[in-house]
């Protein structure tokens, strides 16, 4: 019980809730900038049933493993890693809802909308999904920091096949939406999901 009240657990443990308190507060925030108060939904929250069971589960494995084996939680190396992992994600997941501002949503457009640009420019230039590329950077850098092996694995894997089918459905409408703009920029541009193009 001393290993769970001790430094190594409130250090981590205070870490992953500060960055889940501001990942999902500042998408909430930002949806309410750019499209407003009225147009966003609690929904823009992102917390999903699914994703609080992964929580649920990582922070079960934290558990145990602090419990009985406590010094995998001591590699302060893989959790400093894992911390600056969480900080690159949110960066460049911050930085793609900021540069496409309004035409960057939650939900997948189906229906073109007159406000709806194709975006290149800033890390668009750089990074074709850079929102998904910051939350699984993001997501996988949570349970490097916490040091948990299994679910660093679990969450790497799951959402990465989440977004190996959602690019794709997206990237349909985008390329009905923008034509031989949208098939030359995803040419040259990559997904920004590792083996996802």
């Amino acid at each position: 019980m001393a290993d769970i009240l001790g430094y190594t657990a409130c250090r981590q443990l205070s870490q992953l809730l500060l960055s889940i308190i501001f990942f999902h507060g500042s998408e909430y925030v930002l949806a309410v900038t750019f499209h407003g108060r009225s147009n966003v939904t609690l929904k823009s929250l992102l917390i999903s049933r699914n994703y609080l069971l992964a929580m649920f589960f990582s922070l079960v494995e934290y558990l145990l493993e602090i419990s009985l084996f406590p010094a995998l939680k001591e590699c302060w190396w893989i959790s400093n890693f894992g911390l600056a992992m969480i900080v690159v994600g949110e960066i460049i997941r911050k930085m793609a809802i900021i540069t496409a501002g309004r035409a960057f949503t939650h939900l997948i457009k189906i229906y073109h909308e007159d406000h709806h640009k194709l975006i290149t420019h800033g890390i668009y230039r750089f990074i074709r999904h850079p929102g998904y590329c910051g939350f699984f950077i993001w997501s996988v850098g949570s349970q490097i920091m916490l040091c948990n092996p299994v679910s660093t694995i679990v969450f790497a894997v799951v959402v990465w096949h989440f977004f190996s089918t959602r690019i794709p459905y997206e990237e349909y409408f985008l390329r009905q939406f923008f034509g031989r703009e949208y098939e030359e920029y995803a040419q040259t541009v990559p997904s920004g999901v590792p083996f996802v193009n």
